[in-house]
Order: structure tokens, then C-alpha cells, then sequence
């Protein structure tokens, strides 16, 4: 066999420079080749049998329903309200739970929310409206 015959050879015909000894060749990077024995560190990390429910932070929270500022004029023709003369739109009575910074605000609107990004807060206080957040 090769093998036989190339014992003390150091690359065993596979050339000088990392030829056969890359990541691509003991299962390296990319597949679930070695979850067991070099790459159980990934597995744990993984769901795999040390670990099967995953890794869940104490106090995460999904956001399940969100809104960008784009939408918020559609969304007070369709269910908005007049109060004071201010134009209110009520996204937690709606079921959002966010507020997202994308688009462009072109009313100004007091709008109530669970939580919202700095962006948000900014283009709707520079569009003249003002955003209440209220906790859960």
C-alpha cells in the first residue's frame, strides 16, 4: 500500500505547503463532519446530543408583529382617530409591538406603541408628532 511505502516521508506525496492537511479535507468548515470529536464545541453550541433544547437567553423577546414609519399614514386612514386635533394612531390596540425607522413620516401623528428604535422616535418627533411608549 501507499502508505507502507511512504512512511517518514512527512506529506506522504501531497506536496510542501498544506496540501492535504487543509479544513476541506478532515471535515472541516462546512457540513456536520466531526460533531462528535474536533468540532463538539460547534455541536453543543448546535443542537446536538449535549445541548438538545438550544440556547435560550433568560430574558429574551421576540417581537412578533412590527411597523415601519412608511406605513403609519395607511394605517391611520384605515383605523386612526382625531383627539385634541392631534391624529392618534394606536398600534398596540392593533396588536404591533414595534415601531421600525424605515421609510419616510409624512403626517404628524401622536402614535402609542409597546417599544420603538431610536430611528423611529426621531423621524416622528422631526415630522412634528410624538410617540408614547407604554410597557407591556
Amino acid at each position: 500500500r501507499q502508505v507502507r511505502k511512504l512512511r517518514g516521508s512527512r506529506t506522504h506525496g501531497w506536496g510542501q505547503i498544506a496540501q492535504h492537511r487543509s479544513s476541506g479535507h478532515k471535515g472541516g468548515v462546512g457540513g456536520r463532519v466531526g460533531l462528535r470529536k474536533h468540532h463538539w464545541t460547534i455541536a453543543v453550541l448546535l443542537k446536538d446530543k449535549y445541548n438538545p433544547k438550544g440556547f435560550n437567553p433568560p430574558r429574551r423577546h421576540d417581537v412578533k408583529r412590527w411597523l415601519n414609519i412608511d406605513n403609519l399614514d395607511d394605517i391611520f386612514y384605515k383605523y386612526g382617530r382625531e383627539e385634541d386635533g392631534k391624529k392618534v394612531i394606536d398600534l398596540k390596540e392593533l396588536g404591533y409591538e414595534k415601531l421600525l425607522g424605515s421609510g419616510i413620516v409624512k403626517g404628524a401623528y401622536k402614535v402609542i406603541v409597546n417599544s420603538a428604535s431610536e430611528n423611529a422616535k426621531k423621524k416622528v418627533e422631526d415630522a412634528g408628532g410624538e410617540l408614547l411608549l407604554v410597557n407591556y
